[in-house]
């Protein structure tokens, strides 16, 4: 995450349960809420899961135009960096950084919100606060299940790992949570790792290394990743470093083991961090490299780092796996969430119930032999599926230069478009779907038959013209043929368009706010015929959010 301003002490939180009774009664229903909800040893909240599928296609009432149907957003304040998820008891505990004093005030805490199928969602409120040790706010950083009690907190303790920052310099503290993951405390040590005079060092990545019993952390130091090891998660010893220059101040480092194509006797280990694409005609995104760990240090492969998305929204991405798996499947898939939305205009999006972008929806990966390396492939969560509609499909149809040919309304604030295009038959042509976002503005997904490449713009949709050229750039990703098609699936939300490449596995995140207004959803060819075998529209029901009641 970025630097910030020197901090302001933040406001006081109240959390109220509003209540149908006489006024005297909610006065003292009231305070016994704040004391219990402020006292760290309260009993978690019961999880509460919606039912997916039981809301209507649209949100009502819309508490601000641009609040996404299937991305989690808090209800109010700024959100950035995703905190990677851990699963106990069938419970995914996931958490993000969030600042309640937004515009007036900075610092950022952790926000926790919990789920069982990563699509639908319960709101806990603010799990690590910022400014109550005197080392300043809430950085990002790891929570762990210390289920051996290494850190000698008691087994199964929730750990986390984090940066904090008070005047400029950047520390590593600890912080316990007794109670699966919903209130921490500080660890009396902190901080467990001193800054050794440098001016970036933060958001440590915390793994097991199981073959080596060993805690490991990747850090982000300037242009380097540092790798240090601990028995106990309190003392860290420095083991190595991996310089990676010409990708600016590196952020939100990852590292972890995955088979290759689901074989699990070949295992290669992903070193991933949030990089600064410039001199590569990439914004800011989530960069990573394959090659091996030898429990101290990573040998990346001969092979050059590559952009897990290649679209301008995909930042500080977190991976995790299900630990319910047999060990040898853990490691054929992961998950990955990513912040979608981009420094250069993160503040200028005009939201006004809350700040920030969104999270993108949770995509599973799979690492992959290509031609001529090992590539991370990206498709949408299959519990996906749970919010869909009845698909409306689109026959088979010869697209002429000039003549748009409409595709379905799906009447629905998110949507999902599949299509998929005869490659050989649309040599020298474009395909170009236009995303509509009202009042005759559209974000466009397409596809360069010629160049084999895939695109996304929003230059021309409803926010464009009070945007920064970083903004209006179009973004590509090259993603050739296979057996003579192309297949675009493209998930539509209020405030943002995420494409997946099934032929080779490649994604195009991007926030595009604008009203949905897909009665004018369209397909187009440019330069020559295009033929699109066949596509389907299909609406999304919003996810389910069990919010708290939170005060101004």
């Amino acid at each position: 995450m970025d630097d910030k301003p020197t901090p302001r002490p933040s406001t006081t939180r109240r959390r109220l349960i509003v209540t149908g009774i006489v006024a005297a009664a909610v006065a003292v229903v009231t305070i016994l809420v704040v004391i219990a909800l402020r006292n760290p040893a309260a009993p978690p909240e019961p999880e509460v899961t919606p039912t997916p599928g039981t809301a209507p296609y649209t949100l009502t009432p819309r508490d601000d135009p641009y609040r996404p149907a299937i991305h989690l957003t808090p209800e109010r304040h700024w959100m950035n960096d995703p905190q990677r998820p851990f699963l106990l008891g069938g419970v995914w505990h996931y958490y993000y950084l969030y600042n309640e004093d937004y515009p007036d005030g900075n610092g950022t805490e952790w926000y926790h919100a919990t789920s069982t199928d990563l699509m639908n969602w319960t709101d806990h409120g603010v799990a690590i606060e910022k400014y109550t040790t005197g080392l300043g706010d809430i950085w990002t950083g790891t929570a762990v299940v210390d289920e051996e009690n290494t850190a000698g907190f008691g087994a199964g303790a929730v750990i986390a790992v984090v940066t904090q920052q008070v005047d400029g310099v950047q520390r590593q503290s600890l912080f316990v949570s007794k109670d699966d993951g919903y209130n921490f405390e500080p660890y009396d040590g902190n901080p467990v790792m001193e800054n050794p005079g440098v001016r970036d060092f933060r958001d440590p990545r915390v793994i097991w290394d199981v073959q080596r019993r060993q805690w490991v952390m990747a850090l982000a130091e300037g242009g380097k990743i540092g790798f240090y090891t601990s028995s106990d998660l309190k003392q860290w010893v420095y083991a190595s470093s991996f310089e990676a220059p010409d990708l600016g101040v590196l952020e939100c480092p990852d590292l972890f083991p995955m088979a290759v194509d689901g074989d699990p006797s070949n295992i290669r280990w992903i070193l991933m961090a949030g990089a600064n694409g410039s001199t590569e005609n990439m914004t800011t995104g989530t960069v990573y490299w394959t090659g091996s760990w030898d429990g101290g240090g990573f040998t990346a492969d001969p092979t050059a780092h590559q952009w897990l998305d290649r679209g301008a929204d995909f930042y500080a991405a977190v991976t995790w796996d299900d630990p319910r798996l047999p060990a040898g499947e853990r490691l054929t898939e992961r998950y990955s969430i990513g912040w979608l939305n981009n420094w250069a205009y993160a503040g200028q999006l005009p939201t006004t119930r809350w700040h920030g972008g969104s999270d993108t929806l949770v995509r599973t990966l799979t690492l992959t032999k290509m031609t001529d390396r090992l590539t991370l492939t990206s498709r949408p969560l299959d519990a996906l599926a749970s919010l869909e509609g009845a698909p409306q499909p689109v026959e088979a149809v010869t697209l002429t230069p000039d003549n748009p040919y409409p595709l379905p309304d799906p009447a629905a604030d998110a949507y999902r478009v599949r299509a998929e295009f005869d490659a050989d038959a649309s040599a020298g042509s474009e395909a170009r779907i236009r995303i509509p976002r009202g009042n005759g503005t559209f974000a466009t997904v397409g596809y360069d038959f010629a160049t084999q490449t895939a695109f996304v713009a929003r230059d021309a949709d409803a926010i464009a013209a009070t945007m920064p050229d970083a903004y209006r750039t179009i973004r590509t990703v090259h993603a050739p043929p296979r057996e003579g098609r192309v297949r675009l699936d493209i998930v539509v939300d209020v405030g943002s368009v995420e494409v997946f490449l099934p032929e080779t596995g490649a994604s195009l995140s991007m926030i595009s706010l604008g009203t949905t207004d897909a009665a004018h959803l369209d397909v187009q060819a440019v330069r020559a015929d295009t033929v699109l075998r066949e596509a389907s529209v299909t609406p999304l029901r919003p996810m389910e959010v069990a919010r708290r009641v939170v005060s101004d």
